[in-house]
């Protein structure tokens, strides 16, 4: 993972961790990216919704990903992404 996709993945980690309106969306899209059948979609009219900044570093994620030829999941942050569920998708920590 190249260094300006790693900064924004970071970035929008320390997002999804804030108890807000933006944090919930930036949650939807990494749980979206981690797994989708179990955390559920994205709505893509949740960029509209986010700070600009916020949104640069989503699309950032979707380029990179774009451009992949597998899906790269980010196993790095295992455990910070455990965290965001367990904030975000209680529910699902037990499925």
């Amino acid at each position: 993972m190249e260094d300006r996709v790693r900064f924004a993945l970071e970035k929008l980690l320390n997002v999804a961790h804030e108890d807000t309106g933006q944090g919930l969306r930036v949650a939807n899209f990494l749980l979206a990216w981690w797994n989708a059948e179990v955390h559920g979609g994205f709505d893509l009219t949740d960029l509209s919704n986010v700070d600009p900044h916020i949104g640069e570093d989503m699309a950032t994620i979707f380029t990179f990903l774009a451009r992949e030829d597998d899906v790269v999941y980010p196993y790095d942050y295992r455990s910070e992404i455990e965290q965001i569920i367990g904030r975000w998708r209680p529910q699902a920590e037990s499925a």
